[in-house]
């Protein structure tokens, strides 16, 4: 059974005192998410604060990380010190690193490689542009950021996600129908299969793109999708606690 995975991802948003007012709200609000496993990845300024605040009620993640454990990097953090704030998870791969930052799959995978070596769960986001996707290359495009980002890597798939994020759809409004996306993750669980007959399985597969309270539950309800990487809508508390109240688990 895939345990339920809902991550807010904060992007360059919120102060320490923000942060601190957030998690106070936050935990005020949650409810009935005992069965699920919810994550914030905050700026690596806030992580200190929330993991204060939040104890061990709230699972804790890194937006990034470096690839090295240490070293003359200015302005990179590592897996280490995100285990000294209290992380579990990382984000590896999200499109705007991709984008803005030039970060290849080759680069993303020694990322992976670094993060599972330190017993962190990787968070691994794939996703075609807009013009990509018109161009009928979309699966192509998710098939290549798979085969090259998890290149020489064959843990179980509980040490891992999978984050279908078509590029399109980040911060822009617009999202996938819950139908498109299910037949994306599919595709995904079924590429996973090529690497280790288990991974389909036991990895979790999100879809980040412009979910919301009001869109949260459609996504939820697809079969192979197990929960949501959130960013916008994640910013307010009641809002993330709301879209994270949407998921139905079996009692």
């Amino acid at each position: 059974m895939r345990k339920p995975l809902i991550i807010a991802n904060w992007k360059m948003n919120k102060t320490i005192s923000e942060t601190e007012q957030y998690a106070q709200e936050f935990l005020q609000l949650k409810k009935n998410t005992e069965r699920i496993d919810l994550v914030i990845c905050p700026p690596f300024t806030g992580l200190a604060k929330l993991r204060a605040v939040c104890k061990e009620q709230i699972n804790l993640g890194g937006q990034n990380m470096f690839w090295e454990n240490s070293g003359a990097y200015t302005g990179e953090i590592s897996a280490d010190m995100l285990l000294s704030c209290g992380c579990r998870y990382v984000i590896v791969g999200h499109s705007e690193r991709r984008r803005l930052f030039n970060e290849s799959n080759s680069i993303v995978n020694r990322k992976m490689k670094i993060a599972l070596e330190k017993r962190l769960i990787p968070v691994l986001c794939v996703g075609e542009t807009l013009q990509e996707r018109e161009n009928k290359l979309a699966y192509d495009i998710v098939s290549e950021q798979l085969r090259e980002g998890l290149a020489g890597l064959e843990p179980p798939g509980h040490s891992w996600a999978v984050a279908y994020e078509p590029v399109w759809a980040i911060g822009t409004g617009e999202n996938a129908y819950p139908d498109d996306a299910q037949v994306m993750a599919a595709f995904i669980r079924a590429e996973l299969g090529t690497f280790n007959k288990s991974l389909p399985s036991y990895t979790r597969i999100l879809y980040g793109g412009s979910v919301t309270e009001n869109n949260a539950a459609a996504f939820f309800a697809q079969a192979d999708i197990d929960g949501a990487l959130i960013g916008g809508a994640s910013l307010n508390a009641e809002t993330f606690a709301n879209i994270a109240g949407k998921y139905k688990t079996d009692d």
